[in-house]
């Protein structure tokens, strides 16, 4: 009986595990507001980003606002290999980072460690 239990115990949690890494999920997408011909959005950091799924419009300058509150040092930076950006995201402070909105695409970023992402879109 014990050994029908761990079997079990075992094959749910490799079916979990396949789940997380392989898995489809929903991911939340934001349109950044244009201000004064500037856009701009706030990702919070904790856990992964939050949204994770950002949509600007092409040739409109845009920050997007990072305020890490994670304590893992996976998330201590966001990395744009597309755009050469590796920055540093300080604790519980906001951290804005400029994106070249200039060519239309599809553009990811990354915690320094790569395994939590997020998309730009630039329409």
């Amino acid at each position: 009986m014990v050994k029908i239990v761990v079997l079990v115990a075992g094959l749910l949690v490799i079916g979990f595990i396949a789940w997380w890494f392989f898995g489809k999920h929903t991911t939340k997408t934001v349109q950044a507001q244009v201000d004064q011909q500037q856009q701009s959005i706030d990702i919070e950091v904790n856990g992964g980003y939050s949204p994770e799924q950002i949509v600007l419009k092409k040739g409109i300058p845009a920050v997007l606002n990072f305020t890490r509150k994670d304590a893992s040092s996976c998330l201590d930076h966001v990395v744009f290999s597309d755009f050469g950006i590796n920055q540093e995201l300080p604790r519980n402070q906001r951290q804005a980072i400029k994106i070249d909105t200039s060519k239309a695409g599809e553009y990811q970023w990354a915690c320094g460690m790569d395994m939590f992402h997020g998309k730009v879109v630039i329409r």
